[in-house]
């Protein structure tokens, strides 16, 4: 892409990104654009396929989970896509993200509590399954929640390293 095009992409993007300045766009573009180049010459234009995405979110983020690398944070949740989080797909990433589970009490009868506290704080319709819109709000307000039903973003240390190497690699 040209230095214009860049440029033009870089500032109708930041127009819109609400979470990005300005120098995070064009790193990010910059990025893309040289992963494109990268993936073009390795397979013949095929351009940035699902391959390269793979790639780089393992050699980057040390991300190797296939149903993470294939979707994004609420479709992972999702498990039938039908654009909602049941209480039933809350309890199977439930169910495989906790460690310990007490004890003195039946596994799935603590999953299925901590279900009900999960929809109680984040069905924002109180129709009995998360909407994008719920699950939009309810993480832009407490981020730790994009955790809560297993991991599906890089560690914070994967980010800052993978952050330190984009910043110190773009021009300024």
């Amino acid at each position: 892409m040209s230095r214009k095009g860049v440029k033009l992409l870089v500032d109708s993007l930041t127009r819109s990104a609400k979470h990005f300045s300005k120098s995070e766009v064009e790193c990010l573009v910059n990025l893309f654009d040289t992963l494109v180049a990268r993936a073009s010459s390795q397979f013949a234009g095929a351009g940035f396929d699902r391959t390269v995405f793979r790639d780089t979110l393992h050699s980057a983020f040390g991300m190797t989970d296939d149903v993470v690398l294939d979707r994004d944070c609420f479709a992972v949740y999702d498990l039938n896509g039908d654009g909602y989080i049941s209480r039933e797909e809350m309890f199977q990433m439930l169910k495989n993200s906790l460690l310990i589970q007490p004890a003195d009490e039946e596994p799935d009868e603590g999953v299925k509590d901590l279900v009900e506290i999960a929809l109680k704080k984040m069905d924002y319709d109180h129709d009995g399954k998360l909407s994008f819109a719920d699950f939009e709000k309810a993480v832009r307000e407490e981020k730790l929640l994009l955790e809560a039903f297993g991991p599906c973003l890089p560690d914070i240390k994967s980010s800052i390293s993978f952050e330190q190497k984009i910043f110190r690699a773009t021009p300024k």
